[in-house]
């Protein structure tokens, strides 16, 4: 039987993000079945921020799903304050409200291990130029 698990934010010690790389995709569904792609810029395992055409209203609730070098991450997630517009797009955080066993553990395991290599080799070994 699979848990589900309730991301708690820690006010004290942020949770660590990590950026997954160029094919940062993400998939969000919403309540009535409408998609909407949008770029992962950073995430962890109580969030992230993504980056998308238009933005959705504070507090939305929606499905997100995206890949990591571990596999998939499926999860819900409510809608932050838009924090920024850009030609490219606007910036706008979410946060996780449940996700499953199997998710979370995919998704801890993809921010630790990029975590340990960044630590190990260095971010500047992980940038795009």
């Amino acid at each position: 039987m699979a848990m589900t698990h309730y991301p708690q934010p820690n006010a004290t010690n942020r949770a660590t993000r990590i950026q997954l790389g160029s094919d940062g995709m993400a998939l969000l569904k919403f309540e009535g079945g409408e998609r909407m792609k949008a770029k992962l810029q950073t995430v962890s395992v109580t969030g992230g921020l993504l980056r998308m055409a238009k933005a959705l209203e504070e507090g939305d609730f929606v499905e997100v799903a995206f890949h990591t070098q571990n596999g998939p991450v499926h999860g819900m997630a409510e809608m932050l304050r838009p924090k920024s517009q850009s030609a490219d797009g606007i910036l706008q955080a979410f946060k996780f409200i449940a996700l499953d066993d199997q998710d979370h553990k995919t998704l801890r395991f993809a921010v630790d291990s990029t975590r340990e290599r960044e630590f190990l080799l260095g971010p500047s070994r992980f940038t795009t130029r």
